[in-house]
């Protein structure tokens, strides 16, 4: 098994340097928050009842980080959508968003379509492709940004550029201060959690040996929800290996029933908490007996400490933790964070067909 604290080996691994973008996660947040912070939406825009964020993937991620945000103080609900065509609700009083890096998911080009033909007012986030085209060819806003990288390392704009159009909207208020919290989080646990950190002072590589050699469960409360699911994704498409998500307390009504058999399986189980301030104090007192119960029955179980005061500074903190994460448990199974061959070969599966 590779020493995690040998910088070369690690960086023999990781070929296509994606460690390099987990640590430019700051830059790309306060590039996005620039690059929006100046956005007007046509007048129209203004009377929508309800938002939908198209996406898969790295680029739908950034759409349920940015509900997070928003459901404190937005009295328009946002909705992410993952799939071809859209719900019967969706209507001329809706903004449909299309996130796609790429500018060309075949699933978010056809909700994208769908909305156009439905008169939805429409706005595009992306770094081109068709999706950047047909916002030009209907004249709708588009969000473009250039940055190169596979999707979900680009998560900063599709977040951060999110969370300029909601502002642009009214559904959220100027996020700057948040952000400069979060910035200044991001820039000192990137110290902390960097390669050349060793394994005694390193967080991230602390909890990929934990995580190492067994199924991670990721569990999120509140805002750090969808930053458990970023974990879970990151572990899967970085890591190279099964993972999965829970929320509380919807976690305590099913999932902890399940959690017996097979009997095998306690010893090969990881759950990790992500916690921070604000919780609903019953729901706090969920994580503390929840956790209780699982080690009761033999299940390693850890408390991730979120660091930050704002929804914005905990949700950033916990993604660029987990992304650290990610690549180092990559690096335990020898495998190249940024290697997607079994999702790139499906994709021209589905090309072919």
């Amino acid at each position: 098994m590779i020493n995690l604290d040998d910088v070369n080996a690690l960086a023999q691994l990781d070929r296509e340097g994606m460690m390099g973008h987990v640590a430019a996660l700051p830059r790309q947040c306060r590039d996005a928050w620039d690059l929006t912070r100046r956005l007007e939406l046509p007048p129209g825009y203004m009377q929508v009842n309800k938002v939908l964020i198209a996406g898969m993937g790295g680029s739908a991620i950034g759409g349920d980080l940015a509900a997070a945000v928003a459901a404190g103080s937005s009295a328009v609900p946002i909705l992410v959508h993952r799939d071809y065509e859209l719900p019967a609700y969706v209507d001329r009083e809706t903004l449909v968003i299309g996130s796609s890096y790429s500018g060309n998911t075949e699933e978010t080009l056809s909700a994208f379509q769908a909305a156009h033909e439905r008169g939805c007012p429409l706005l595009a986030v992306t770094t081109g492709g068709e999706l950047a085209r047909l916002a030009r060819k209907w004249h709708v806003p588009l969000v473009s940004f250039g940055y190169r990288s596979q999707p979900r390392a680009a998560l900063g704009y599709l977040f951060v550029s999110l969370l300029g159009v909601l502002r642009a909207l009214s559904a959220v208020h100027d996020l700057s201060s948040d952000l400069e919290e979060a910035l200044a989080i991001l820039e000192a646990q990137g110290a902390e959690l960097a390669p050349d950190i060793p394994l005694a002072q390193n967080g991230a590589k602390q909890l990929a040996q934990e995580v190492h050699g067994h199924l991670p469960i990721v569990v999120g409360v509140g805002p750090l929800s969808p930053a458990a699911r970023r974990w879970k994704t990151q572990f899967n498409e970085n890591g190279k290996g099964w993972a999965y998500f829970e929320v509380l307390p919807e976690m305590d009504h099913n999932a902890l029933s399940g959690s017996h058999s097979p009997a095998e399986m306690a010893a090969r189980v990881c759950v990790l908490f992500l916690r921070s301030k604000g919780l609903h104090p019953r729901t706090q007192l969920r994580v503390d007996l929840t956790r209780q119960i699982l080690k009761e029955q033999g299940v390693a179980c850890h408390q991730v400490a979120i660091p930050g005061e704002s929804s914005v500074a905990r949700i950033l903190a916990a993604v660029q933790l987990g992304d650290y994460v990610s690549c180092y448990l990559a690096a335990l199974y020898g495998s190249d964070p940024t290697d997607i061959g079994d999702i790139i070969g499906l994709k021209r599966q589905m090309s072919d067909s």
